[in-house]
């Protein structure tokens, strides 16, 4: 706060004094102490009665005796109390004969006199002591007259009455006694007033200050300490006023501001409640408001308005704003049908409720006509530009069924339609769709091939749009014109194709036929038959797999016949011992001595017995759920508290499994903790243990504070170096190495699945795929394969095809990770469909290096995405790698170019073609950076001629602050110039 506007509020008030003695007060004689004695001398003061200017009877003291040398006449007050007071003030009127004026006056004639003060703690005093002489007594001052008298009028004198007042202190002790002396002078002392100063009692700056007396000294200070009025509270500082030595208020420190729901009135000394029907909602020296349209108080001293009934406002909305409602119901609801798409447009509602946020929704209701009435669409229908939140008053809707009724109802929200306990008003229309083709086949695969001949599956339509009546399948040589397309008709989704060349590769599509006609064909895919060569190693490789699989069983026989004879023998008296002896046996002939391998808890027959022997039992009373965090397959995921026996309470995670669960769930539940406890790696997620004698059934392991590490990058992008990003994914790399030596696949790696701690460590996690490749899931990131589901994004291509999972085929996801880490989560092939995925690294395309990716990096991934697994570095090596860039961050510099060769493809997705956006908007969507179109516009930066020629400080001005987000667009500019530059030389 301003000093200068402080003092300036300062109010004018008077200081308070405080009188101790009052000559004038007398009623009586004064019967002060007189030296020398009186009687005893003729020059001694004497007390006599007089007037005062208002002609009030006083009484003074007088001395008149000039014509004598060496005069010392004293004059002692009686004893007086400080009270308090570390200053005196001394009020003296007096009256001084002018030496010129009296004859024959000799030189040691005076116009002066002298005030002393002697303290004491008590009235101690008398005609000898203190001694009449200045030590002790303690001088204040030489008083002069400003005027002297010399005339005399009908034998009287007139006299000139002067005033002075002197002050004095420190003074300490109970009290003082005030001293004149006269050395030579004709006076009379009229009126003597001894007081102090204090300052007053204020209110100023919604603070009270009580009285507060001076300090010792005139330059003193005094620090008071104020209190808030009623209904205040402070502000800034604590609230101080400082008294100075003439007793006036000054300097003030802080101050008090009326509380939310309060005004200041009076000249701010009081905070008066905010009537009813008015507001304040914060603290300050404003005045309350009135309750805005809709909106009333309950009470005296509101800090706000609450809505009526109907009425509403949402978090953001300010408080003077009026309350609002939800918004009528759409109107004109026009469709257009066109076969099974339609068209929806409609008119604003005729009431927006007094809201300017105004949203659709599309509700999509499939009539069949039955019993069962309407039934909400499934997710295949498809909403352009989108169901929810639309902003115009249009949607496309495509994907919908042939011959089918539905209805459509488009809701009006606004921001406060959560708010209403009744569902948004909305206007409906009924449609019928068109007989329609089917839709297009989205996946086909490769089920085996040999020197002639390919056999493919595929998926059925996603819109059949009727009966499948068949397939029809074209297929060419690759360098060969379509032209010379040969087509198969087939019943079903599979078929063999035959009378193929060895080792050539051949281009394949499929359509599906209902009786409205063929759909589209599915998109071109790739597949090449065997070479010869091919054909007679791969026969060679599997004559030793037949001879061993059939000395196989035969030893699995002898050893089955062993096994009965033994069970019957000891009669199953262990209760463990099948288990642990398999154990036993199985490392001890096949692993060297200490060394451990994963054992699958699938393989027991009792899945509880894998649970009791590789995870340890929590009693419930150790575990305090603090809160939810999130939802898991089967349950809850919590953060809490373990205080185990003896060990200091640590932070964790626990899942729950949800009540009313199957016996199969809990068994699927339990074998993620089956494995976990397995294993024992600084990179590997560890589990505490688990609670299966309690409900609910809980897997408790150490807590990650920052998550999972896609979302983590994607909330911190642009924010690490690159050693730190190397030093994660050396730490993924050290785990995955860890489970690979203990023969653990884990068929789901993926930066979803790496947890990250405060340490920035990252941990392997989600051991359950296993549930996803046998069981339905709606998780789009699992996509059917052969029957189960399979992270298709991340798996290599053998695990797509063949189901042969592998720790080589962990490398090529961990390489998919590399991927990810590098470009801050982005997601891998971007908006790509899986098929399009699939037939892309089928091609051997490959993804581009990130933004900003070193080549040495980028060149890793590279080794690990081979097509023959073989070539696929081990996670050893991939841990060496990683570790001698680390040591020599030299080899991390040098970056792989942005238009690097046969990547171009795919390198297109990531920074796309200028040229095929019409807007500079479109073009932000497209890289990402939506967020930024209102900079970008706000700036003049609205074409692409202009946007191209941006620079850094162009991009920080229109207010990206985000380095990883600056680096996008940087990128992204430069490719736009290249591409601007290679347009303008082909026109040229």
């Amino acid at each position: 706060m301003d000093i200068l506007w402080i003092l300036w509020t300062i109010p004018a008030v008077i200081a308070v004094e405080e009188t101790l003695m009052d000559s004038t007060t007398a009623t009586a004689e004064l019967g002060w102490t007189v030296y020398p004695v009186s009687g005893t001398s003729d020059n001694s003061w004497e007390e006599v009665s007089g007037y005062d200017e208002n002609m009030n009877t006083i009484r003074t003291y007088q001395v008149c005796n000039v014509f004598d040398s060496n005069q010392n006449n004293w004059v002692r007050t009686k004893y007086i109390r400080r009270r308090g007071a570390q200053r005196i003030h001394v009020e003296m009127k007096f009256s001084v004969r002018d030496c010129s004026s009296i004859p024959n006056v000799p030189g040691s004639c005076k116009e002066t006199f002298n005030l002393y003060y002697y303290e004491s703690d008590s009235d101690t005093a008398n005609r000898n002591s203190p001694p009449w002489m200045e030590n002790p007594w303690i001088k204040v001052d030489t008083i002069a007259a400003d005027e002297s008298f010399s005339q005399v009028d009908l034998g009287g004198r007139v006299m000139k009455i002067n005033t002075e007042v002197r002050s004095f202190g420190p003074v300490s002790k109970n009290g003082f006694y005030l001293a004149f002396q006269d050395y030579g002078g004709c006076m009379s002392l009229i009126a003597v007033r001894v007081f102090y100063r204090k300052c007053p009692r204020i209110i100023t700056n919604g603070a009270l200050f009580q009285e507060t007396l001076s300090g010792a000294e005139s330059t003193s200070l005094v620090a008071a300490r104020g209190v808030c009025i009623p209904n205040a509270e402070e502000v800034d500082v604590p609230i101080k006023l400082y008294c100075n030595g003439d007793g006036e208020w000054m300097v003030p420190i802080g101050r008090c501001m009326c509380k939310a729901g309060n005004e200041a009135v009076e000249n701010g000394t009081v905070c008066r409640a905010c009537p009813s029907g008015f507001f304040k909602s914060t603290q300050g020296d404003q005045l309350c408001l009135q309750c805005p349209i809709n909106s009333r108080t309950t009470s005296e001293g509101a800090i706000n308005c609450v809505c009526r009934n109907g009425y509403y406002r949402t978090d953001s909305d300010p408080l003077q704003m009026p309350c609002t409602t939800v918004p009528s119901a759409p109107q004109a609801v026009i469709s257009s049908v066109n076969e099974t798409s339609v068209m929806l447009e409609w008119m604003s509602p005729r009431d927006s409720g007094g809201r300017e946020d105004v949203v659709y929704n599309i509700i999509c209701k499939s009539c069949g006509g039955g019993r069962g009435g309407c039934t909400r669409c499934g997710d295949n229908v498809q909403f352009v530009p989108r169901q929810l939140g639309l902003t115009e008053s249009r949607v496309y809707i495509s994907d919908l069924l042939a011959h089918t009724q539905y209805t459509f109802e488009v809701q009006a929200v606004n921001g406060v339609s959560d708010q209403s306990p009744y569902s948004p008003q909305y206007a409906s229309v009924n449609i019928t769709t068109n007989q329609a083709a089917p839709s297009t086949v989205s996946i086909m695969h490769q089920v085996s091939r040999s020197v002639d001949s390919i056999t493919l599956s595929w998926s059925q339509p996603d819109q059949p749009n009727g009966v499948i009546l068949d397939y029809e399948l074209q297929y060419y040589e690759k360098d060969l014109s379509e032209h010379n397309a040969s087509t198969i008709r087939s019943q079903t989704n599979t078929v063999v194709i035959r009378g193929l060349k060895p080792g050539s590769i051949y281009v394949f599509q499929v359509r599906a036929r209902t009786v409205a006609g063929f759909g589209r064909y599915s998109g071109k895919l790739y597949f090449q038959t065997m070479t010869e060569e091919e054909y007679n190693t791969s026969i060679q490789e599997k004559l030793p797999l037949i001879i061993g699989s059939a000395a196989a069983g035969l030893v699995f026989l002898i050893a089955l016949v062993v096994i009965i004879i033994v069970c019957n023998r000891r009669g199953f008296d262990r209760h463990d011992s099948e288990y642990t002896d398999k154990l036993q046996h199985y490392t001890s002939g096949h692993m060297t001595p200490g060394m451990k391998i994963y054992i699958d808890p699938f393989t027991y027959e009792d899945p509880n017995e894998a649970v009791r022997e590789f995870a340890k039992e929590i009693d419930i009373s150790c575990v305090k759920i603090e809160q939810v965090i999130g939802a898991g397959e089967f349950g809850e995921v919590c953060s809490g508290n373990l205080k185990l026996p003896g060990k200091r309470e640590m932070f964790v995670a626990i899942k729950t499994l949800k009540s009313g669960y199957t016996e199969k769930q809990r068994r699927d539940f339990l074998s993620e903790a089956s494995i976990m406890g397995q294993f024992d790696h600084p990179n590997v997620i560890h589990l505490e243990g688990v609670v299966t004698k309690s409900s609910p059934v809980m897997i408790i392991t150490e807590f990650m504070e920052n998550g999972s590490l896609d979302t983590f990058l994607r909330q911190n992008d642009g924010q690490f170096t690159v050693i730190q990003l190397v030093g994660m994914l050396r730490g993924i790399a050290s785990g995955m190495k860890y489970l690979a030596d203990m023969n653990y696949v884990h068929r789901d790696l993926a930066a979803r699945n790496i947890l990250v701690n405060s340490n920035l460590v990252c941990k392997v996690s989600d051991f359950g795929l296993s549930r996803f490749l046998e069981d339905d899931t709606s998780d789009p990131t699992y996509t059917s394969a052969l029957g189960g589901k399979i992270p298709i994004r991340w798996t290599a291509p053998e695990a797509i095809q063949y189901r042969k999972f592998t720790s080589a085929s962990d490398v090529w996801s961990y390489g998919i990770v590399m991927w990810e880490v590098m470009s801050y989560g982005e997601r891998p092939y971007w908006d790509m469909t899986n098929q399009d995925v699939i037939n892309a690294i089928e091609q051997d395309y490959r993804l581009p290096p990130p933004m900003d990716c070193p080549s040495a990096l980028h060149q890793l991934m590279l080794d690990c995405w081979q097509k023959d697994r073989n070539n696929r570095p081990k996670f050893s090596q991939i841990v060496n790698n990683l570790d001698k860039m680390i040591r020599n961050p030299n080899t991390l510099k040098a970056m792989t170019p942005l238009s690097s060769g046969v990547h171009l493809p795919l390198l297109d997705r990531s920074i796309p073609d200028f040229s095929t956006f019409s807007s500079v908007d479109e073009w932000l969507d497209a890289i990402k950076m939506g967020q930024y179109k209102d900079n970008f516009a706000n700036s003049d930066f609205s074409t692409f001629d202009v946007v191209s020629q941006m620079t850094m400080e162009d991009i920080l001005r229109v207010g990206v602050t985000l380095a990883g987000h600056q680096k996008k667009i940087l990128n992204s500019i430069q490719m736009m110039r290249a591409q601007m530059n290679q347009i303008q030389s082909v026109e040229v």
